[in-house]
């Protein structure tokens, strides 16, 4: 029986849904294939939760001590949004020590992270993107130039953060500067762009023994000006799965998804978001750590299409780790 570390915690404001997120994985796993484990990584350790009690885990080979035995394992299911999981840096160490996990690679991940070079990225394999520029710490900026080319009102919002933390609608110019100071907060550089006015949907997808399943669409519905946090997690919105639109606009959906999943040869479990403007899919980001709390809309996805979530994690951890052998 492979042993299965659920990696919760983070180092950014994402934490909260990091460790919702680890509970359903650990609530769902099917225990007759698998013994998993939750650890824990945050800015206080690396630590191996079981019942109640914390065991430091050893970073030279991933593994933890308990009566005096060494425990290894044999997975890593990475459910940390937000650095260092989602940022390539766990890809990397995991890497590093030859231990399968189920996200993208090191380098999908960094690229994925970071919205405005993703983006730039796939619009090149014509991908359709709202216009955008890039702001970092300590950048001299000009407001002008910025409102005169992407006009108001815009969005800006950290480009290597999640779950709509530091994103602002700006609608008059004086609001940018505390916009762009604001996104800081939560990244070190954020992103501002063109508003596209439209409804906006999600499509998951996963890479299955038979190769990309792309999972049912859900547009997005809510009273407050964007997917805010709130309207995320505290249930102010509405996630209509399957999204009531016509088959040849869902077919034109899944096809973007189906092949921006394979420009990007992404593995595990991700999640595209996109805004709907005259018929056409602009995509907003691509999330290879998808939020998997029982709020989150990847289990909501799969139960329309009968999988179960013990199944699909299963098959995330079989497939990833045939991969990885093949790898080496």
């Amino acid at each position: 029986m492979k042993t299965v570390a659920i990696i919760e915690g983070g180092h950014s404001h994402e934490e909260i849904i990091s460790r919702k997120s680890a509970k359903t994985i650990f609530k769902n796993i099917d225990r007759n294939q698998y013994n998993p484990i939750r650890v824990s990584i945050d800015k206080k350790g690396w630590f191996a939760l079981i019942d109640e009690q914390q065991y430091n885990i050893d970073k030279n080979d991933f593994s933890f001590t308990v009566n005096n035995k060494k425990q290894h394992f044999d997975f890593a299911f990475i459910v940390i949004h937000g650095t260092p999981g989602e940022d390539g840096k766990l890809q990397a160490y995991f890497d590093l020590l030859n231990i399968p996990y189920n996200t993208s690679s090191q380098l999908i991940s960094a690229l994925t992270f970071n919205k405005f070079i993703c983006n730039q990225f796939l619009q090149n394999y014509g991908i359709k993107v709202a216009q955008a520029k890039l702001v970092r710490k300590g950048d001299h900026y000009d407001k002008s130039n910025i409102i005169s080319e992407l006009g108001l009102p815009c969005f800006v919002k950290p480009a290597d953060g999640g779950s709509s933390f530091g994103i602002t609608k700006v609608i008059k110019a004086e609001q940018l500067d505390e916009a762009i100071k604001k996104g800081m907060v939560h990244g070190t550089q954020v992103i501002i762009e063109s508003f596209l006015s439209g409804r906006e949907v999600t499509n998951g997808i996963f890479l299955s023994k038979n190769g990309y399943r792309v999972l049912p669409i859900t547009e997005i519905v809510t009273a407050n000006d964007f997917f805010d946090f709130d309207a995320k997690y505290k249930g102010e919105s509405q996630e209509i799965t399957p999204a009531p639109i016509h088959d040849e606009l869902t077919q034109k959906i899944k096809e973007t998804t189906k092949k921006v999943a394979e420009i990007l040869n992404l593995k595990g479990i991700a999640r595209i978001d996109y805004i709907i403007v005259d018929n056409t899919p602009f995509l907003i980001e691509v999330n290879t750590v998808p939020g998997m709390s029982d709020e989150s809309l990847i289990p909501q996805m799969a139960a329309l299409e009968n999988i179960q979530l013990s199944n699909l994690i299963s098959e995330v951890i079989s497939v990833n780790s045939a991969y990885q052998a093949n790898v080496d």
